[in-house]
């Protein structure tokens, strides 16, 4: 009972000392690229992978608002018959970043997500999204690794348990998606409120 109390104990701390102003910055990269019709990709390993996966679904359909654009979103962790392709033919390190060949562009988003921030095939993909001229965002924990040179804003979960820092990047994807979707519909009705400009005919 006492390790469950302070798993919890630990979660409400690390809230208190979440970087939310690092986390404003990155809703409104991404708010710029819904508005300028850029792709956002996001890839991560493991339960990183799931999560990406995740953060792609709650961007792609939990922002969407009624008569407004849609986000185009991509998780790169979802097609298994490509990532087994470049693991077997190449290397397993390369499983992102060669996907991000076919697809990225600059002004893109390409998000990594890496609890220990040095997971290599994450490093990699975010190497090769800056050369494309893509915008990089990094979610980690610990000290933020590798990873924290390597992106344009880094989100560290404040925290050494892997669990957690995990806990907390679900809780990022949500946090942002649902700050966007309300953006989104905050856009929609300032353009229903105005009313067109009719040129008097005299």
């Amino acid at each position: 009972m006492d390790d469950i109390k302070r798993y919890f104990t630990e979660v409400q701390r690390i809230a208190a000392n979440m970087p939310c102003a690092k986390i404003a910055e990155v809703t409104d990269l991404l708010f710029e690229a819904w508005s300028e019709s850029r792709r956002i990709f996001i890839c991560g390993n493991g339960g990183s992978a799931s999560t990406a996966s995740h953060f792609a679904c709650d961007l792609g359909k939990g922002t969407a608002v009624g008569g407004q654009p849609r986000f185009k979103v991509i998780a790169l962790t979802d097609n298994l018959a490509l990532i087994s392709a470049w693991a077997n033919d190449a290397t397993y390190d390369d499983i992102f970043a060669e996907q991000l060949m076919n697809l990225v562009e600059p002004e893109d988003v390409v998000i990594g997500i890496s609890g220990s921030g040095n997971s290599p095939n994450v490093l990699i993909a975010m190497i090769t999204a800056r050369s494309a001229g893509a915008k990089t965002v990094g979610f980690t924990g610990f000290q933020g690794g590798k990873l924290k040179h390597l992106v344009d804003h880094c989100i560290i979960v404040p925290s050494t348990n892997m669990g957690q820092i995990e806990d907390y990047h679900l809780m990022l994807g949500h946090c942002i998606s649902q700050n966007l979707r309300e953006l989104i519909a905050t856009r929609s009705q300032e353009s229903a409120s105005i009313i067109p400009f009719q040129r008097s005919l005299i």
